[in-house]
């Protein structure tokens, strides 16, 4: 069997996955921010992949798409279903058994990423990603929208990761940021990093093996 890197779709028109806060956060232009890109990505024709909910910045992005006439794709698991959060004005809304079916499914439909203000949930989503582009599995460009400089205590942190050589300064050209909602569509529909996947040169630490 050969190896593959899932590069997204082949349909020919984009769609883009927007991580994003099942809140709307404490400053107003979180919300103002989501309601741009929902927006601009219909503007372009681009359709938006997201988590399916109809609160916080994830219902803003997605209405502000729909009342563009956009197109809207949500992923959902049973589990939020039940607790009625489910946006059911959809385009398409796929109902999935668990949560690691729901990022699988997402990264399927989707050309590339955009990351809104959002908590523990949208970090999960985000830097599993992240870990898949830098092993390889996937060449996707990941792009967060920072509002009011939401994530840069975040893109500290990273640094700090490369500085402390656990992630490797070529690992950076992942992650993308832009407090601008144009630019941010321009380099989520763009070409993804080209890095070399970590498992092709591992600095290999232990001295015995099992395989």
């Amino acid at each position: 069997m050969e190896n593959s890197v899932d590069s997204g779709s082949t349909s020919g028109t984009p769609s883009l996955c927007v991580y994003c806060g099942s809140s709307s956060g404490s400053d107003p232009r979180f919300a103002e921010a989501a309601a741009d890109l929902g927006r601009e990505l219909a503007g372009r024709g681009v359709g938006l992949v997201y988590g399916g909910g109809r609160i916080g910045l994830m219902g803003l992005v997605a209405d502000a798409v729909l009342d563009s006439g956009g197109r809207v794709h949500g992923v959902i698991p049973e589990h939020l279903v039940r607790a009625e959060t489910a946006h059911v004005g959809l385009d398409h809304l796929d109902v999935v058994s668990s949560m690691h079916e729901r990022k699988a499914r997402m990264d399927e439909l989707s050309d590339g990423f955009i990351v809104l203000p959002g908590g523990l949930g949208t970090l999960d989503e985000v830097f599993e990603i992240l870990t898949w582009n830098q092993l390889g599995l996937i060449a996707k460009p990941v792009v967060f929208l920072n509002v009011a400089g939401y994530f840069t205590p975040l893109m500290v942190a990273i640094d700090h990761m490369i500085d402390s050589g656990f992630v490797k300064e070529s690992a950076g050209a992942l992650v993308n940021v832009t407090d601008d909602v144009v630019r941010a569509v321009d380099l989520a529909t763009g070409p993804a990093p080209v890095v070399d996947g970590k498992l092709r040169d591992l600095d290999v630490t232990a001295k015995r093996s099992t395989l």
